[in-house]
């Protein structure tokens, strides 16, 4: 590894660190990095995230890509109000393990077009085992199984946009 890319690797971690974000994932052809801080727990970040992607942009491949950027930071309060209900609380899903998007990104319940899902309603499914991808800029993060269980819901359709927390399973213990 060059001492240049050691430096904008030492820049993101501290950068992460900072702004108390506890897992990332970043691919290149030649690189693979995935930090996760222990005693973090995820969360949105309440900052800018511009000088994150001018590092992605310089450790990337020479194609282009697209970085969302986050908007500046929202009053507590007003997070609160806009939280969505919980999904554990619709009707047959009361003692259901939810499992949450850890990142905004576009959600794919199978490998690829053509193959079959992951899994799918009905299925038992073992801790570690991936449930499904979600696509952020342009990685593909594998998304496991936190519990053992039954898959009884599904949240969301392949294709579609997820946020950071969002209900993707419900699995029943």
């Amino acid at each position: 590894m060059a001492a240049e890319d050691l430096q904008q690797l030492r820049e993101l971690v501290e950068f992460l660190k900072a702004n108390g974000i506890a897992e990332f994932d970043m691919e290149r052809t030649d690189l693979k990095v995935r930090l996760k801080f222990a005693g973090l727990q995820p969360a949105v970040p309440a900052v800018d995230l511009s000088h994150l992607a001018a590092i992605a942009a310089q450790s990337a491949a020479p194609a282009a890509v697209a970085v969302p950027v986050l908007p500046q930071a929202v009053a507590p309060a007003a997070q609160a109000v806009a939280a969505p209900a919980a999904p554990a609380a619709e009707a047959g899903l009361e003692g259901a393990h939810i499992v949450k998007s850890p990142i905004v990104g576009t959600f794919y319940e199978a490998p690829s077009p053509d193959a079959d899902p992951f899994v799918k309603i009905g299925d038992h499914v073992s801790s570690g085992q991936v449930l499904c991808i979600v696509e952020a800029m342009k990685l593909m993060n594998e998304i496991e199984a936190d519990v053992a269980g039954e898959v009884v819901k599904l949240f969301v359709k392949t294709g579609q946009p997820v946020e950071y927390g969002q209900a993707l399973f419900a699995i029943r213990q």
